[in-house]
């Protein structure tokens, strides 16, 4: 059984950052890349960024890319996106997906999801 569990959203101010980490317990049988999407509210997801577990490989969206940093610890099963100069238009709900054929996937391409974890960017 894989569970999926995103931990570290919260309220930040525009310019600051966050870092959320995601842990998957129980490896995938598949390939075993990691992504984040996120939604906003009356948006669709939104790809954001994913890493290959092996290898570590990374993809980001144009839209993050330079802000956003993707990074894995195998001791700890856990994936982190460390998210710096952010902006009011970052505010979602941020999810962590594990399973994903590779770090180009979709997210109906990933066959693991956790719960979501909210980030809000707001003076």
């Amino acid at each position: 059984q894989v569970q999926v569990v995103e931990s570290g959203g919260g309220l930040v101010q525009p310019g600051g950052s966050l870092t959320l980490s995601c842990t998957v317990s129980g490896r995938p049988s598949r390939n075993y890349e990691i992504g984040w999407f996120r939604q906003a509210s009356g948006k669709e997801h939104e790809f954001v960024a994913a890493i290959a577990w092996t290898g570590g490989a990374t993809n980001y969206a144009s839209s993050v890319k330079g802000r956003f940093t993707i990074s894995r610890e195998y001791a700890k099963n856990t994936v982190y996106v460390q998210m710096n100069s952010l902006e009011p238009e970052d505010t979602a709900v941020y999810y962590c997906a594990a399973g994903g054929p590779s770090i180009y996937a979709r997210k109906d391409e990933y066959p693991y999801w956790g719960q979501g974890t909210q980030v809000t960017v707001s003076s």
